[in-house]
């Protein structure tokens, strides 16, 4: 019955002039109805949104990077396009095993994987899960200000708490929905991330937080993380792993993404003090740049 509360959302829904949507394609899982776009020619490199984002979230770097890379972005399981089927559990692990069956039933591997905040965290499961096995092939893996460690101090418990409460509440994603309506409750979210979009960016946030079954979706991923393991795992990686943090973050503050530099020996990266949790959509063109670079250099090592 509370299924009937949460239709599936439709492209329709999302409007005509959703980012890329002629790169879009459908495709079946066991426990996700994936959307994902997919352009370019090259090696493969796949972009992983964040926590409530979507595909649209790389609508300049898709284009950007796709000259040198085939291109796969998906829309994570539960966010908007991609439909979960009753039971699955939106776990870390969960999720990168969904993942590994879509890059699967795509027949591709990725040689260099991106991943945005939670998004990082979910390619971080992936490369540990399915290529720590093979430490030779592993993929490069590079998150944007991503949330590789557990939330410090308090935070560390009270969070996931507060997600399963909201969660257990069958309204909950619904008032949140009705309550995202209002345009200023969108722009003050966007700019609490120290990060400032143009008109256009803050609108692709308020189409998907308008939809409950969205909204039911990031409510049911954050509830089921279990970001202790994802951080005592991370000193396996085996492969190269770059950051590109936004000094004016306050979602992934630097302080706490940081760190990852004394728990990943082989990691590297930037800080861009101008810039703040959503960079790649303040500045895609430099960030799909130091993407390229980055990837460009690590693929050609492994080459040679």
């Amino acid at each position: 019955m509370l299924d009937g509360l949460y239709p599936p959302l439709q492209a329709a829904d999302l409007g005509a002039d959703w980012p890329h949507m002629d790169c879009s394609r459908f495709v079946q899982t066991p426990g996700v109805r994936w959307h994902v776009q997919i352009a370019g020619s090259g090696p493969v490199l796949l972009l992983l949104h964040g926590a409530g984002a979507s595909t649209h979230t790389w609508r300049d770097v898709l284009p950007a990077l796709s000259a040198d890379f085939i291109v796969v972005c998906p829309d994570l399981p539960g966010h908007a396009l991609s439909h979960i089927a009753p039971g699955f559990r939106p776990g870390l692990r969960e999720m990168a095993a969904a993942l590994d069956e879509l890059l699967s039933a795509l027949n591709l591997q990725p040689q260099v994987v991106v991943g945005h905040s939670a998004g990082g965290a979910v390619a971080a499961q992936w490369v540990l899960d399915h290529h720590s096995r093979a430490p030779a092939d592993s993929p490069t893996l590079i998150g944007l200000n991503p949330a590789w460690l557990p939330i410090p101090g308090m935070a560390s418990w009270m969070f996931p708490v507060a997600a399963k409460v909201l969660a257990l509440n069958p309204l909950s994603a619904l008032w949140i929905a009705r309550h995202g309506k209002r345009p200023e409750v969108v722009k003050k979210l966007v700019d609490e991330t120290g990060s400032r979009l143009d008109a256009q960016g803050v609108d692709y946030y308020a189409r998907l937080i308008r939809q409950p079954s969205h909204v039911r979706g990031v409510l049911a991923m954050m509830a089921a993380w279990d970001m202790e393991s994802l951080g005592r795992r991370m000193p396996g990686l085996s492969g190269p792993v770059f950051m590109h943090l936004g000094g004016r973050d306050t979602t992934v503050p630097t302080s706490w993404s940081g760190r990852t530099y004394a728990v990943v020996a082989q990691a590297r990266g930037i800080t861009a003090p101008e810039l703040g949790h959503l960079a790649h959509e303040e500045a895609p063109a430099v960030v799909a740049e130091q993407i390229r670079s980055w990837a460009l250099a690590s693929i050609n090592q492994t080459v040679r």
